[in-house]
């Protein structure tokens, strides 16, 4: 990581770290594995919307404590957890409960991900966070030691990853039902765009101060807190931020790919608040073992691969697929999304006979993240996984930014060819907030 010049020391602390208001973090060393009858004690980083479905997803438990910025906010996502403590700084409440806690959930705006989830890690706490895992390159790469370095155990929150669909999609991939894969197309409608910061008063049940976290201090604006941060890129990373780990996280797993080798990106003019209408992602992987390189190229805010114009359906009519993955192999296509997939042409795979399901189907998504803390196990999308996942995912956002096709060098956490991309890896963090 040497080759990013944002000083390390000052992101990165050592085994504690000072933050505002003077609450001092102080590891504790992981407890021993509880019993299968034993509850394990959680404390929630964020109290509704995606929040409010994770701390549900692990409600088997004990909910110790929940944090939430927005006092509003954080009264309606604690009423049905009324032995829960509330704080409205997750700062405070990990050092405050750090004792009595196993385990933490991160479900806040992607900008605040990294700063919650390196305290609890730091403090021996399992950790399960939403998607993508962080905000910056360098946060998940960060992410991805800490849980390693302290063999806790993690899951970032694509949920998909847990269906069935997914799994035969693998299973077919694998063995190589459409021969062998090198090219890829993924898409997805959404448009995260149309930022402007826009000063206004001030909610008085918001702490935004809090809100901001790491982010640059700015006045209140509307249009940001709670849904709309996704728009802008001190908080977001757009529509290839909000679905690429749930799309890019089947061609990563079916191909067995971990980082690209060149990413280059194409959309509208450059806007230093907003993210794009739209994107166009090509990323280049290289080989692994007998697998030959692979070029998977991501679209998003309605633009659409050439080829999908073409592909019909076993009655002759065109497919229409709003979102989506097409593998191209050397002797068909694989059409997939989060619940239905179709091999291509039809008529070749009519009389197809399918592999026989040998991927064991998933407990649960939350559920794996609970046992794995319980037997000491691991999970399908443990820090090390998705920690790779986000990491491209965000390469895409930084080539975009950056306006330059990429080399990266993922070992030496490097892009070998621009220095202004290398330092969009990460960003300035506000005083008083550290990684």
């Amino acid at each position: 990581m040497s080759g990013i010049r944002i000083s390390r020391r000052r992101f990165v602390g050592g085994a504690a770290a000072t933050v505002a208001g003077g609450f001092f973090v102080n590891p504790q060393p992981a407890r021993p594995s509880q019993s299968a009858n034993e509850r394990l004690n959680i404390a929630a980083v964020g109290a509704t919307n995606r929040a409010a479905a994770n701390i549900s997803a692990v409600a088997s438990q004990n909910i110790v404590a929940i944090a939430d910025v927005d006092g509003e906010l954080l009264e309606k996502g604690s009423q049905n957890y009324p032995a829960a403590r509330k704080y409205r700084d997750f700062r405070q409440m990990l050092e405050k409960e750090g004792d009595k806690l196993e385990a933490v959930v991160v479900s806040t705006p992607d900008h605040t991900h990294a700063p919650a989830a390196a305290m609890a890690l730091r403090m021996k706490k399992h950790v399960y966070c939403e998607k993508p895992l962080t905000h910056t390159v360098y946060e998940a790469r960060v992410l991805a030691q800490l849980a390693r370095e302290n063999n806790l155990v993690t899951q970032m929150g694509t949920q998909i990853h847990a269906g069935d669909n997914y799994r035969r999609v693998v299973e077919l991939i694998e063995q190589k039902a459409i021969g062998t894969v090198q090219e890829v197309h993924v898409w997805v409608p959404a448009i995260w765009t149309g930022a402007k910061f826009e000063p206004a008063e001030k909610p008085p049940h918001l702490d935004w101060d809090l809100w901001l976290g790491p982010a640059p201090d700015r006045p209140y604006c509307k249009g940001i807190h709670p849904f709309y941060w996704r728009r802008f890129w001190e908080y977001g990373s757009g529509a290839l931020g909000d679905f690429g780990c749930h799309y890019l996280d089947l061609v990563h797993w079916a191909l067995k790919l971990r980082h690209p080798v060149r990413v280059t990106a194409k959309g509208p003019p450059v806007d230093e608040v907003s993210c794009p209408a739209w994107l166009i992602v090509e990323y280049e992987y290289p080989a692994r073992g007998d697998l030959p390189p692979v070029k998977v190229t991501w679209y998003d805010g309605g633009k659409q691969p050439e080829i999908l114009s073409t592909l019909r359906d076993g009655e002759g009519r065109l497919l229409e697929w709003r979102a989506g993955q097409l593998f191209i192999g050397t002797e068909g296509m694989l059409i997939s999304e989060y619940s239905r997939h179709m091999l291509l042409p039809v008529e070749k795979f009519r009389d197809y006979k399918r592999p026989d399901p040998y991927i064991p189907a998933s407990i649960g998504h939350h559920a794996e993240w609970l046992e794995a803390i319980r037997s000491g196990g691991t999970t399908t999308c443990n820090f090390d996984y998705s920690g790779a996942l986000t990491e491209t995912v965000l390469l895409g956002t930084v080539a975009y930014r950056a306006g330059e096709s990429l080399e990266w060098d993922a070992e030496a956490f490097r892009i070998k060819n621009s220095e202004k991309a290398q330092q969009l890896l990460h960003k300035e963090y506000r005083k008083g907030w550290v990684l």
